[in-house]
């Protein structure tokens, strides 16, 4: 995945600044991997939040604008992914996207989940036998409408 300009800059002050995305959610009030997914250009803040994002990073306000802007969103490119991490989200709606969709269905009735009222959360889950990486999807239900 080819990632912006702007994101390698925000990235590589991010590493030089030494901070972590927990680190930014803390100064900017919001869930870090939302501050991630600005960073990627996949989502686009309010001014304040871009301001301080920039002055967390010790960057220029240069910056302000192109994070506010709206993104292009879901910009990956439209092949299987290579990254193991992305490949294996990608594995698992292949083997359990069907299953999900009709769990979905049963308790929910036809629709979709929304990805725009939505969070994502990621943990990490100590474990003797290897720690565990927990994802939290929640999106809201939007029933399809008949008319």
């Amino acid at each position: 995945m080819a990632v912006s300009e702007i994101t390698e800059k925000l990235l590589a002050a991010k590493k030089h600044k030494g901070v972590t995305f927990s680190d930014l959610e803390q100064i900017l009030g919001r869930d870090e991997v939302w501050i991630a997914a600005v960073i990627y250009r996949q989502a686009s803040a309010s001014y304040e939040e871009a301001k301080k994002l920039i002055e967390a990073l010790g960057l220029s306000s240069e910056y302000i604008e192109a994070l506010t802007d709206y993104p292009l969103k879901g910009s990956l490119d439209p092949v299987i992914p290579t990254d193991p991490l992305i490949y294996r989200f990608y594995e698992i709606m292949q083997v359990y996207g069907m299953p999900l969709k009709s769990v979905i269905h049963e308790k929910f009735g036809d629709g979709i989940m929304s990805a725009i009222d939505f969070t994502l959360d990621v943990d990490k889950i100590e474990d003797p036998n290897g720690d565990r990486v927990k994802v939290t999807m929640n999106g809201k239900f939007l029933p399809y409408k008949k008319w």
